[in-house]
């Protein structure tokens, strides 16, 4: 689904009017309404690489909730360390990966 397609211009009223209509609700099912509008229209290019953003998500989502809960500075820098490799590590391989093979 492209951000000039027809396609768009129908999901993006759709996820806006959803959105507005949970507003009296908690923050936590507004978020979750947007997620599960980010995974559908991202599911839309491709289903077969929506399981990396599925991962990306789960990993900054625990990595998130266990910064919150912990105040050892070595440990925030390396749970810190282990989100930013997880998404850097999926950007690395599946967009840059054929470059550097050909080059």
């Amino acid at each position: 689904m492209l951000f000039n397609s027809l396609e768009f211009a129908i999901f993006l009223p759709i996820v806006f009017a959803g959105y507005w209509w949970l507003a009296n609700r908690s923050l936590n099912w507004r978020n979750a309404w947007l997620t599960a509008a980010s995974y559908f229209f991202y599911g839309w290019w491709d289903w077969r690489f929506l399981s990396l953003i599925v991962i990306s998500t789960l990993v900054d989502y625990f990595v998130g909730i266990t910064l919150g809960r912990t105040d050892q500075r070595w440990r925030r820098r390396g749970l810190l360390v282990l989100s930013i490799g997880v998404n850097l590590g999926f950007l690395g391989i599946f967009k840059y990966y054929n470059f550097f093979i050909e080059n």
